[in-house]
């Protein structure tokens, strides 16, 4: 079974596709993986293989071990584009999210002040005011909307809650507006003899309807960069990510894309 890929709270730098020169915090166990969705296409594998045994970093750790890295890459002339809440699952699951935003925050503006601060996020806790606020303090609030029709959503993200749909995130998205970046993975793909696309006409229309109603700032169109746990996924081309990239720009919609 694949397992996590970051055993440490803050890891990096790497370079990412989107972001540039990217120094990553990881706010689930480093040996385990924590997670409301479990997306047939996540980098960090599957829930099933437990969320290990060291449980959420405590605001103390990621405070020493950023400071201590940051420290490190000031002293070498290290380039910083942004710092990105991602990991081994989702991040604003951590129970002191919203307190670990105004910690990195503060070492960004001591060490980077130039630097960005970046969350990937599921979406799938923005019903709570507390992680919303979090989010609204930080630059770049990435929100994932992988199928804006709830039988594909579940499909590709299986989220936990059976009550999860792309409805009702739509809905909370609108809140956020212009603050918002939504991030659209595409795929294709068979699991347990269901088809998989999220490229297809009737996916694409209801992806612009929703983003024509939540506004957001940007939208990110991304594909498979890295080996996934369901091995029966494949990577959408460059062209067919600039095709769908295109639908969106003619509603007038500011898209970005990773291929």
């Amino acid at each position: 079974m694949q397992t996590v890929l970051f055993h440490s709270t803050v890891f990096g730098p790497i370079h990412s596709r989107r972001l540039g020169v990217s120094l990553g915090i990881n706010l689930s166990p480093d040996d385990g993986k924590i997670c409301s969705f479990d997306c047939l296409y996540c980098e960090a594998g599957f829930n099933a293989q437990g969320p290990g045994t060291t449980g959420f970093p405590s605001m103390e750790r990621l405070s020493h071990d950023l400071r201590a890295k940051l420290t490190d890459m000031r002293s070498q002339g290290s380039a910083l584009d942004v710092i990105t809440f991602s990991g081994n699952g989702e991040p604003t699951l951590h129970p002191q999210f919203p307190e670990a935003i105004d910690i990195v925050t503060a070492l960004r503006d001591e060490f980077y002040p130039d630097a960005k601060i970046s969350v990937l996020t599921n979406s799938t806790r923005i019903d709570r005011p507390d992680v919303v606020n979090a989010l609204r303090r930080a630059d770049n609030a990435i929100l994932k909307l992988d199928s804006a029709l709830t039988s594909t959503m579940r499909l590709i993200d299986r989220p936990n809650s059976p009550d999860f749909t792309s409805e009702a995130v739509i809905a909370r998205l609108e809140d956020f507006g212009e603050k918002a970046i939504v991030q659209t993975m595409l795929l294709r793909g068979e699991f347990e003899g269901q088809p998989i696309d999220n490229t297809t006409d009737e996916e694409v229309d209801a992806l612009i309807q929703a983003v024509m109603r939540i506004k957001p700032r940007e939208v990110m169109l991304y594909t498979i960069d890295r080996p996934t746990p369901l091995t029966t996924l494949s990577k959408v081309s460059v062209d067919d990510l600039e095709r769908v990239a295109q639908k969106l720009r003619d509603h007038g919609i500011n898209v970005a894309t990773a291929g």
